[in-house]
């Protein structure tokens, strides 16, 4: 079994700073896009940070390879296990590969085919599940206990946490006087990260977190105080399914999300073809949920200068040619 490791469950602005360090040789410093007629359009001067252009096509590497990185040294020959809707499964495989480690990841069948295609294309191995029946938790556990493979969770660990907090860091690097952070809500990694580094660097700027409106679930957990979970959600943005937030992102949620806001599938789809014909930037549903607020007048009316996180962009062509 791997040796069990000792993790402070809070996460700093010095744990993402030291990721930062720790991921630069395989995640991307991402660009940052401004679109005068995106700004017209909402109403906003949004400032995009395309992690639709990082490795795997998603933020999603940052985390991963963080938490992989991270793993002692005398664990790393009995490999990783991950389960994932897609872009999770595809950065852990990278962050393996990078390390020559072996790779499985357990994956839900009704996932995006590229998404599937480009994980396997890593040389990991894939095992299917059917996400309205199985636990993948309790599969990846297992498959962990098996093999004594070390279990990289998606969102829920303060590894995980830092390295997505490094998208955000890189924005106000690059863009410092901003008046909101605008991210998509799964699990709440990605928010719970880029939310400590904008707090820390901007402590007054205004942190606003999307979700779909058929996977409401951080929306519901905040306005109840508690976390609460939602059947699996059916919405064309396949990587914010989460049913409920984390035990550890939760409370990050809490201190620093002001608000949570819904936007329609449709208008996810509008979105992209925004993003697409106008921009010139393909983006995935999952990663567009931030530039839908903002063009259907979800955000607050009084914002300036807004920071949008365009999570990722790996998105089916068959889907794509349906909006």
């Amino acid at each position: 079994m791997p040796a069990i490791e000792i993790v402070p469950s809070e996460v700093t602005f010095d744990d993402i700073h030291k990721a930062s360090e720790r991921i630069r040789p395989i995640a991307k410093r991402t660009p940052v896009m401004h679109s005068r007629g995106f700004d017209a359009e909402a109403k906003v001067a949004a400032f995009f940070k395309c992690e639709n252009f990082q490795t795997g096509g998603a933020f999603k590497i940052r985390g991963a390879s963080n938490f992989v990185y991270s793993i002692p040294e005398a664990d790393l020959p009995r490999g990783v296990v991950a389960f994932s809707s897609g872009n999770h499964a595809q950065a852990v495989a990278i962050a393996a590969r990078s390390l020559g480690i072996p790779a499985t990841l357990v994956m839900p069948t009704d996932a995006p085919r590229s998404k599937l295609e480009a994980t396997r294309a890593q040389g990991a191995k894939i095992v299917e599940y059917d996400r309205f029946r199985d636990d993948r938790a309790a599969i990846g556990a297992r498959i962990a206990a098996e093999t004594g493979a070390t279990l990289v969770p998606p969102f829920d660990h303060p590894w995980i946490i830092a390295g997505q907090g490094t998208a955000a860091l890189e924005l106000l690097e690059e863009v410092p006087d901003l008046d909101a952070l605008v991210a998509p809500i799964g699990g709440g990694g990605l928010m719970s990260g880029c939310s400590i580094a904008a707090k820390h660097l901007r402590p007054r700027i205004r942190v606003i977190g999307v979700e779909p409106e058929k996977g409401n679930d951080a929306f519901l957990s905040l306005a109840a105080g508690k976390r609460v979970e939602v059947p699996p959600p059916d919405t064309i943005a396949d990587g914010l399914r989460t049913p409920v937030p984390g035990a550890i992102t939760f409370p990050i949620l809490q201190r620093n999300v002001e608000r949570v806001v819904l936007v329609s599938d449709d208008e996810i789809r509008a979105a992209v073809k925004f993003l697409l014909t106008r921009l010139k930037i393909l983006v995935e549903p999952s990663g567009a949920v931030g530039a839908a607020a903002a063009l259907f007048g979800k955000l607050p009316a009084e914002l300036g200068r807004v920071g949008i996180v365009l999570s990722g962009g790996n998105v089916d062509f068959d889907l794509l040619a349906g909006f």
